[in-house]
């Protein structure tokens, strides 16, 4: 079950010094009728991370967490980002769920740089260990924006509901 906490509160949702490696382009996939807020960005970018746990993408994920992220899960386990891309590599878990529940996510904006993404998380699937898994948690994501790049940081979890 461990392993199914750093992915989900990695989860995804839901942050690393950009100076190596950019995460998402603040403004990608912007049209000059129409400049995203900071708000949509994250929740985009949220959403992305979360898909990209549920396939086990580790390329996608390393893009989007910062170099110092760590997440902390429900039960006090803490995991870094070398922790959640190897997970995803090496395909600890396979998913049939990593997603957000319709209508909980909840983004708030603090200044230019910070941003929190709060959901509800339905994770469900199995383990190479042979433990298997369905739950719901609530997740909190801090995304910080360094060098024209939304990054996710830090991440908490709930324990399973």
């Amino acid at each position: 079950m461990a392993k199914v906490r750093k992915h989900a509160i990695a989860a995804g949702v839901a942050v690393a010094t950009l100076l190596a490696t950019p995460a998402i382009a603040a403004h990608a996939d912007v049209s000059p009728q129409h400049q995203k807020s900071p708000a949509e960005i994250v929740a985009a970018l949220d959403v992305k991370y979360q898909a990209a746990v549920k396939r086990n993408d580790a390329a996608t994920m390393s893009r989007i967490l910062t170099d110092d992220f760590v997440i902390v899960t429900g039960r006090g386990s803490v995991f870094t980002k070398a922790d959640t891309v190897n997970d995803a590599k090496t395909q600890a878990c396979a998913y049939k769920q990593q997603d957000e529940m319709p209508g909980t996510q909840k983004v708030r904006v603090f200044g230019h740089s910070t941003a929190t993404v709060t959901a509800l998380l339905w994770l469900k699937g199995s383990c190479l260990d042979g433990s298997t898994f369905d739950q719901k948690l609530w997740f909190s994501d801090t995304y910080v924006l360094r060098y024209g790049s939304w990054g996710y940081s830090f991440g908490q979890s709930s324990i399973h509901i």
